[in-house]
């Protein structure tokens, strides 16, 4: 029996993975280092408390996770939704408002680890793929949009992605070229790195560059570049944060939404990169890690944490075999933190938003949203539908309306489902769809129905007019009905009472009706309601080609 208190990412360890994974953290620090600060920033937080947030996810989840390579720290998906959510209840750069945030870290980490607990991680299959990608396509906009101020170097403003915009455009005059020029560099150096290997540090590049270049030239006095000033470094404080009950009423909301977030892109990464090994046992147990990083991010007054996608890529694209690397990667950081905050004070904040929308734009997949569109109107209607939902009204309405046209577009789907005619092969008994481009024969007076759906109340009336349209257009009389259940995965009480009523008004006209290929659900059902006596066990069938010889025209 595994035990909690062994890392079980750790199991059967070789030592020759140790310069593997000591050289994979190098990679993933040059990407995290910049990335962890901007999106601290993005939070509305100082930048050292996403580091803090890094190593505190890295290490709990490092010691109780089941993925080899999944990284955690401060996320972008869920930095502005924490910057929302707490800006409701407490002015942005005040300590308040950053007690307010180790509250909201502390509350996901107990939800987190109350999902993994209960074994509740199947509801991150509630959320559709295509919808899912709305959700972080509109994320994606939000994150571009609150960092144009920082790489204009313009003041900004405004509480709404339109606002916010807005804003921009009436300052267009004041735009400050140095700002652009590093955001640029930065971007491309970003960009560059990754095209030609993931492993080179183009963002860790980049915050060095800028860094030096502020310094040379002087860009804060000379030219009004933007920095992100002093850093306090050092040890954090470790503190229960004082709020009010209150305060984490007002936190429901955001605090759900973020919790469902993190299950739903944990679930994503975790799936891919470990897809053949990964059980629902060990992703809620990656939930209870991640959940217990958010609490100790929490204690120490950083943000809460989530699996991270780009780092998640960059581990395993280094060649990391455990979570050392990981770990390994937050030691790091951990010494930057005590020794290296100094210069950076003058860190261009253009940096660190062209940082956050190289991450935003990875987090937007048009590739995906093609896909989509070429598979599905509808299902990308829905997307769409949802990216601008977050984008111009919030991320939580834009969650909450995910889940429900996920299900309403579901429900549909179930309600009207697809359905077809089948034909008999010629020289075989074989039953087939009439409409596959294949060469079918029918029987006079025999009318075979197959639906892909279960009989259930929502399509239940639909499905008894669809039959019996089919029998009224029939250029002959039908003499028996023959519904082919194998793509019928249960009947409900609605559904049974439908079907018995179909059964009747159908006799009254001489058409008796059959069943074949029902599962051992169906039978039961089909029994436990008392049909399958009112239709007799004679009408109860292992084939089509059976139920037609025994109930056809030459029967």
């Amino acid at each position: 029996m595994r035990k909690w208190w062994a890392p079980s990412t750790m199991r059967g360890y070789r030592s020759s993975w140790l310069s593997k994974d000591a050289l994979a953290s190098l990679a993933l620090v040059a990407i995290a280092l910049p990335s962890q600060m901007a999106t601290a920033r993005l939070a509305g937080v100082p930048v050292v408390f996403g580091l803090y947030a890094f190593v505190a996810g890295t290490v709990l989840y490092a010691l109780i996770g089941t993925n080899r390579h999944l990284s955690v720290g401060a996320d972008s998906t869920i930095a502005p939704v924490l910057a929302v959510g707490v800006a409701s209840i407490a002015v942005v750069g005040t300590s308040r408002y950053m007690t307010v945030m180790a509250l909201a870290a502390l509350l996901i980490g107990v939800v987190l680890i109350m999902v993994g607990v209960l074994r509740l991680g199947w509801i991150a299959e509630f959320l559709s793929t295509p919808v899912i990608g709305g959700v972080l396509g509109g994320i994606a906009v939000e994150i571009v949009v609150r960092q144009l101020p920082s790489v204009l170097g313009v003041s900004g403003g405004g509480t709404s992605t339109i606002g916010r915009i807005s804003d921009v455009v009436s300052e267009v005059g004041s735009i400050n070229g140095w700002s652009v020029g590093i955001a640029v560099g930065t971007f491309v150096l970003i960009a560059g790195g990754r095209r030609i290997d993931r492993r080179l540090p183009g963002a860790l590049l980049s915050v060095v560059l800028s860094i030096v270049l502020v310094g040379v030239c002087n860009l804060v006095n000379r030219h009004g570049v933007e920095t992100i000033g002093h850093v306090n470094g050092g040890v954090p404080h470790v503190a229960f944060p004082k709020a009010t009950w209150a305060d984490c009423r007002q936190l429901i909301g955001p605090v759900l939404t973020v919790a469902f977030l993190c299950i739903a892109q944990t679930a994503a990464i975790a799936r891919r990169s470990n897809a053949s090994t990964q059980s629902s046992s060990d992703f809620n147990r990656d939930l209870i890690g991640i959940g217990a990083g958010s609490i100790a991010a929490g204690f120490i007054g950083a943000i809460a944490v989530d699996a991270s996608p780009p780092n998640t890529i960059i581990t395993a694209a280094s060649g990391g075999r455990s979570q050392l690397t990981n770990v390994f990667a937050a030691s790091v950081v951990a010494v930057a933190i005590l020794t290296l905050t100094g210069p950076l004070a003058n860190l261009p904040l253009a940096t660190l938003g062209a940082t956050l929308i190289f991450i935003a734009l990875k987090l937007f997949s048009l590739r995906e949203f093609r896909t989509v569109f070429r598979f599905d109107r509808i299902e990308f209607a829905l997307s769409a539908l949802t990216l601008l939902v977050v984008a111009l009204i919030g991320i939580e309405q834009g969650v909450i309306l995910a889940m429900i046209v996920s299900l309403a577009d579901r429900t549909r789907r179930s309600a009207r489902p697809r359905d077809t005619l089948l034909g008999r092969e010629p020289g075989t008994d074989h039953w087939i769809p009439v409409d596959i481009d294949r060469e079918t024969e029918q029987v006079p007076g025999v009318l075979v129905y197959l639906v892909y759906a279960p009989l259930w109340y929502g399509n239940a009336h639909y499905l008894r007019f669809r039959i019996q349209h089919l029998v009224d257009a029939a250029t002959v009389p039908i003499q028996a009905v023959i519904v082919d259940a194998d793509g019928m995965s249960d009947i409900d009480f609605t559904g049974l009472q439908t079907l018995r009523n179909l059964a009747a008004e159908l006799a009254q006209h001489g058409t008796s009706i059959g069943i074949a290929r029902a599962s051992h659900l169906v039978h039961h059902d089909l029994k436990h309601g008392a049909l399958l006596a009112e239709l007799g066990s004679d009408h109860l069938f292992t084939s089509v080609e059976d139920a037609v010889a025994s109930l056809g025209p030459s029967s």
